[in-house]
């Protein structure tokens, strides 16, 4: 009786927990899950959507203010905003993901081999991780990208880059931490080969991390293609991103502030929630917090 009793309450105590978490997220939680939500069914469905051909120039309505024709208004060059704003969400959001996803496979793929063979590649991976994060980050991308040339693809390319020395060094870490733990030593004494003990203990506790780091690296990594679209080495034109959007309303700031404010705000809002996103995941898998 004394053993159901206790297993009813660990039952008890698991099944609360969760619901404790759910409670806790948060209204600004589950905003930021909406935004996202729409943000990423618009992208995926821009084309499929009644909206003007976001590269057609009409001269006639340059600057134009919202209306039924332009709801969000039109740019310098007469352009539609709302169908250049969904367009251009969808080549920020695609190397906004694309260039994280890849670096982590890179990167945590190195730290996870380093954190569990140690010795000279150890030595070789952390030596060459160090090089690149002493290169100030904003100023590699300018250099390749004004090297290789605009493309989405080259972009897409450093970016991703530049997300290889923090995953590998998160991906270190975690894997240090569980090296030596009572299962993974276990598993090796019962006879499991390198490869099934990393993909099986190890990289399961790598993945949370390295998730966390994903979304954050999300964020960074629109900001930073804003930035190098506002100097003129992002998305080319006429292929609309927000940060070309800003680039080219920043010339009319005095005239039409809102060509500019605009694709700012969408990305901020966008930023916003997915730090949003990564902050809450990184609390709910901390194990202190959990802790009584």
């Amino acid at each position: 009786m004394a053993a159901f009793e206790a297993g009813a309450e660990l039952e008890a105590g698991t099944t609360a927990a969760p619901s404790r978490r759910r409670r806790g997220l948060g209204i600004v939680f589950w905003l930021a899950v909406a935004w996202l939500g729409l943000i990423f069914g618009l992208a995926a469905l821009a084309n499929l959507l009644p909206l003007e051909d976001p590269t057609r120039m009409n001269l006639l309505a340059r600057r134009a203010l919202p209306s039924l024709a332009h709801l969000l208004g039109t740019d310098s060059f007469g352009r539609d905003l709302l169908s250049r704003l969904i367009f251009g969400a969808r080549n920020s959001l695609t190397i906004g993901l694309i260039a994280p996803l890849a670096g982590l496979c890179v990167g945590g793929s190195l730290g996870l081999v380093a954190g569990y063979f140690r010795g000279r590649f150890e030595v070789i991976t952390v030596g060459a991780t160090d090089v690149l994060l002493a290169f100030p980050p904003l100023i590699l991308a300018l250099a390749v990208t004004a090297y290789l040339g605009q493309s989405v693809v080259n972009l897409t390319a450093i970016l991703g880059l530049l997300t290889v020395p923090p995953a590998t060094r998160v991906a270190r870490a975690a894997t240090l931490a569980v090296a030596q733990r009572e299962f993974v030593v276990a598993a090796r004494a019962l006879g499991a080969g390198h490869r099934r003990i990393l993909a099986r203990a190890l990289l399961p506790n790598v993945m949370t991390p390295l998730a966390v780091l994903f979304l954050l690296a999300v964020a960074v990594i629109i900001v930073a293609e804003g930035a190098l679209s506002f100097l003129g080495l992002g998305v080319p034109a006429p292929a609309p991103s927000w940060g070309t959007m800003i680039a080219e309303g920043s010339t009319s700031l005095d005239i039409a502030p809102q060509i500019a404010f605009i694709p700012a705000a969408a990305m901020f809002l966008t930023v916003l929630a997915f730090n949003l996103l990564g902050d809450t995941l990184r609390a709910l898998t901390d194990p202190r917090r959990a802790a009584p």
